[in-house]
């Protein structure tokens, strides 16, 4: 029997996540460097399946999307036609005290939150970095890293349009870093200065734009059920007309109910045709579609569907965190920490785990790892782990977020079945070897 208990603590999440592999602060044996994350064995292999669960969804199962993976580093006059030069920027305010620095907009005080001191008047911080092309740094050419992916998408519209022939509605995807000097970091990895992002640009006729955009709204929410977000953490919210970007026409948020509140996790937003008019007029390049029904060349209007690698991380941590209150048949209380991370996403699928290190079990175990390793019908990473104590490797599997374990025990020698342990329910079920693959593949997909 188990009792879901207190509410989850980020400090005690990212204590977990450093433990056990997920996440690292960087460059920590110099004192790491501020709000940025070095994702460890665990937390490369639950990142690479949100992306590949993501891309499956929405490139893969779809006929009116393609990719692109375009450079980091572009033409300094793309930022200028972005609009980013003169319009990225957040307003600073400086404590006269402490010297702390804050965005004006994510204070809620006309005084300084740290100490209590009084702040400067705001001023404008830009936020894109700066670095040098060429091998002179005073006659090297400025250029920037990239605070978004999607202009990178905008600047080769002609390229795939014409070697894919993709006619309207049809969309570019694209998952790629990008860097911004955010004055504000924190909570974990929620907001950083290096990140990722997963973005669409989805390119439709004039007029069409304001039913596709809701039309994205949906599918967006529907790919984070699909791997396992509470329903009821998740809402939509419009931008007042005082945020809008200078491109936006509208724009929805997706949040998720962190412990600190909500956050934004996903924007989807109508960027009309601002992009590609930008871009014409700086490079004189004509990026216009031929519509054959009218027979006109027109510009797309674009629905950008943007989210970050690192915030869906965030959200699937702490959705999946929990801790139960459980108390074994001798009456012994105890507090077990899980994952119940979407068997999709987990890190690892299944972890084979010899009841112990005796040398009759090692070669049956080592057989049933290597089995279930090839497998055609597992696709995932699975872990083959044999030290401590049978209960003790049962904890670390479900604190690490492992659907299923098996255990190779002395009976398997004889009878040819091995045990099957749900992660969230503890349940177990003797399974015979023959048909061990199916039975896995079967409940992770359930």
């Amino acid at each position: 029997m188990s009792q879901p208990i207190d509410p989850l603590d980020i400090d005690k999440l990212a204590s977990l996540c450093k433990r056990r592999g997920f996440i690292f602060q960087s460059s920590e044996i110099y004192g790491g460097l501020s709000s940025t994350w070095d994702y460890g064995p665990l937390g490369v292999e639950l990142k690479r399946n949100i992306k590949d669960s993501w891309w499956k969804t929405m490139v893969w199962e779809r006929d009116d999307m393609v990719g692109l993976d375009a450079a980091i580093l572009m033409h300094p006059d793309t930022w200028k036609a972005s609009g980013h030069i003169e319009s990225f920027t957040d307003p600073l305010v400086e404590c006269k005290s402490c010297n702390r620095r804050f965005r004006e907009d994510h204070i809620d005080a006309d005084s300084c939150p740290e100490c209590g001191g009084e702040l400067s008047e705001p001023r404008m911080f830009h936020l894109m970095f700066k670095t040098h092309m060429g091998p002179v740094e005073e006659d090297a050419a400025i250029v920037y890293m990239r605070p978004e992916t999607a202009q990178g998408i905008f600047v080769n519209f002609n390229n795939v349009v014409t070697s894919t022939r993709k006619k309207l509605p049809f969309g570019i995807a694209q998952v790629g870093k990008a860097f911004r000097n955010e004055i504000t970091t924190g909570n974990f990895i929620f907001r950083t200065r290096e990140f990722e992002m997963m973005e669409i640009e989805y390119f439709v006729m004039p007029g069409e734009d304001e039913e596709i955009h809701e039309r994205w709204m949906d599918e967006c929410l529907d790919w984070y059920y699909s791997i396992g977000v509470n329903p009821e953490k998740l809402r939509l919210r419009q931008h007042e007309s005082d945020e809008l970007s200078h491109y936006a026409k509208a724009t929805y948020d997706i949040e998720y109910e962190f412990p600190w509140g909500w956050g934004e996790i996903q924007g989807i937003s109508n960027r009309t045709n601002f992009d590609l008019k930008a871009h014409m007029e700086m490079s004189g390049e004509r990026l216009t579609y031929f519509d054959d029904k009218s027979g006109q060349h027109v510009i797309p209007y674009v629905i950008e569907p943007s989210l970050g690698v690192d915030r869906a991380v965030m959200t699937l941590l702490v959705d999946a965190y929990t801790e139960e209150e459980t108390e074994s048949a001798a009456g012994k209380k105890d507090t077990r920490v899980l994952l119940k991370l979407h068997p999709s996403v987990a890190p690892v699928k299944v972890a084979i785990l010899p009841l112990s290190r005796n040398e009759k079990l090692a070669p049956l175990a080592r057989n049933v790892y290597d089995t279930i390793r090839k497998s055609n019908l597992i696709d995932g990473h699975i872990q083959f782990d044999d030290a401590q104590s049978i209960g003790r490797r049962y904890r670390r599997q479900d604190e690490i977020g492992t659907p299923m374990c098996v255990t190779v025990d002395f009976d398997s020698l004889e009878d040819d079945k091995v045990t099957i342990r749900d992660r969230d329910s503890m349940d177990q079920s003797r399974v015979p070897l023959v048909s061990l693959e199916k039975e896995l593949s079967n409940k992770l997909k359930s």
